[in-house]
């Protein structure tokens, strides 16, 4: 999940409201309390959190709830507000020809965003041509080349010449006819003169139409600086954030950011190529405070997914065999680790009740769906489009050709029954519990 630890503590802090008898002074003050000490223990800027603290409190003290609405929804909107104000809008990326200057600190995993971001691009229908300015760190052209050989991203690059402003040129020549150009520029240990010179210089030739710093979400409050610096050199026109996935604080990015009114364009929350998504404010927030992201989710299956791997009209009208399933299966496993995917679920759907899930069981559903296949690699044609013709007798030989016990081959059964009777119930149902919670909250 993005910023676990800190969607955790915000998440906490919220329950205690809603479990609370009375909306009054006490009550509102030790939630702006539990707030606080969750955003300073993910380095978010002192100032920024003691701003928005008392922002909160005088709000939730002073405004009348909209009609509609009781006082719990309320503070619950006011602090959904007052993250956004902290955050800003994300970047407006336009799906157009344009230039893209990268830059940032060695390490920020600026390399590899370029690739992504590369990628981004080509998902949308867009050619997509990467050029390789990198020539201070040893290694970095032939990572940039190596990841754009993967993702089939056009790459330019000269290996042995060390002036990065003449590779921007020339690049930029070569890959005249694409429509997105991005330069990867070389990074540092340190903001130091001659870096600061180069992007200069580069800046002035390639004459992006963004300028993107990479930030490392576990930098903490030395983001800040080096937000500054970046900007009052080139301009920054946009953040990407990486390493945003799991354990990484990230407040120390989301600080600078706020300060220096330079919006997140992309954030980073895995490896894969997949794990790289466009910056959107309200869908970040409503993932930390537990209320899910169900568009992104969407977005994500059908960028991810084909039409034959999940046969939608056969599902809708209940017919859900075994063969349905082995494709839901890998369907959902392209999508991405099983916690990612469930991260994106509102409180109540993703986390059964609103009961955190421990890695351990994220790990042992995984094994189980894993089981599964290999149990229905063992089956006849027959038997995945009709499962009700499997007996005792067939249960055996399956259970003997998969390696697995008759008790798990009983138990996938009994997993498909029951997905088949969820399907049914949710057929021609519109049931969007993320955009109830919203409209509810007036977000």
């Amino acid at each position: 999940m993005v910023m676990e630890k800190l969607g955790d503590s915000l998440q906490g802090a919220l329950k205690k409201l809603i479990g609370a008898g009375r909306i009054d002074e006490r009550t509102v003050n030790e939630v702006v309390k539990d707030i606080q000490r969750a955003l300073l223990q993910a380095d978010v800027n002192v100032k920024l959190v003691m701003g928005m603290s008392q922002r909160i409190k005088e709000r939730a003290m002073k405004e009348d709830p909209p009609a509609g609405m009781n006082p719990r929804e309320h503070v619950i909107r006011i602090v959904y507000q007052e993250l956004m104000e902290i955050i800003g809008k994300g970047a407006e990326i336009q799906l157009k020809p344009q230039t893209i200057m990268m830059v940032g600190l060695q390490g920020s995993g600026k390399t590899t965003s370029t690739a992504k971001l590369a990628r981004y691009f080509q998902r949308k229908g867009l050619k997509a041509g990467v050029i390789a300015a990198d020539t201070f760190r040893p290694g970095a052209y032939h990572q940039l080349k190596t990841l754009c050989e993967k993702l089939n991203v056009a790459f330019y690059g000269e290996e042995n010449n060390p002036d990065a402003v003449e590779i921007t040129r020339n690049g930029l020549k070569a890959l005249e006819k694409y429509d997105i150009k991005i330069v990867d520029t070389a990074g540092r240990h340190a903001l130091e003169a001659d870096l600061i010179e180069e992007m200069e210089r580069i800046n002035a030739v390639a004459k992006p139409n963004h300028k993107f710093m990479v930030l490392d979400a576990g930098i903490g409050q030395q983001a800040s600086q080096q937000a500054h610096a970046f900007n009052d050199s080139v301009g920054i026109t946009g953040v990407i954030i990486t390493k945003l996935d799991g354990t990484a604080k990230g407040g120390g990015a989301l600080s600078a950011v706020s300060e220096t009114k330079a919006p997140i364009a992309f954030i980073g929350v895995g490896e894969t190529p997949e794990d790289f998504e466009k910056f959107e404010a309200d869908r970040f927030i409503s993932r930390l405070l537990g209320m899910g992201d169900l568009k992104s989710l969407m977005e994500k299956a059908e960028e991810t997914l084909s039409e034959e791997d999940v046969n939608v009209e056969a599902l809708m009208q209940g017919r859900f065999t075994l063969k349905d399933m082995y494709k839901q299966l890998e369907a959902m496993n392209k999508m991405g680790p099983l916690k990612q995917i469930m991260s994106m679920l509102p409180l109540g759907m993703g986390g059964m009740g609103g009961v955190k899930l421990s890695d351990e069981t994220f790990q042992a559903t995984s094994d189980k769906m894993k089981n599964y296949k290999i149990i229905m690699d063992s089956m006849t044609e027959e038997e995945m489009t009709d499962p009700k013709l499997i007996g005792g007798s067939r249960i055996k030989r399956i259970s003997r050709g998969s390696g697995c016990s008759p008790e798990e081959v009983r138990e996938l059964l009994k997993y498909h029954k029951t997905m088949q009777t969820a399907l049914k119930g949710f057929r021609g149902g519109k049931f969007n519990i993320q955009k109830m919670m919203k409209k509810r909250l007036g977000m």
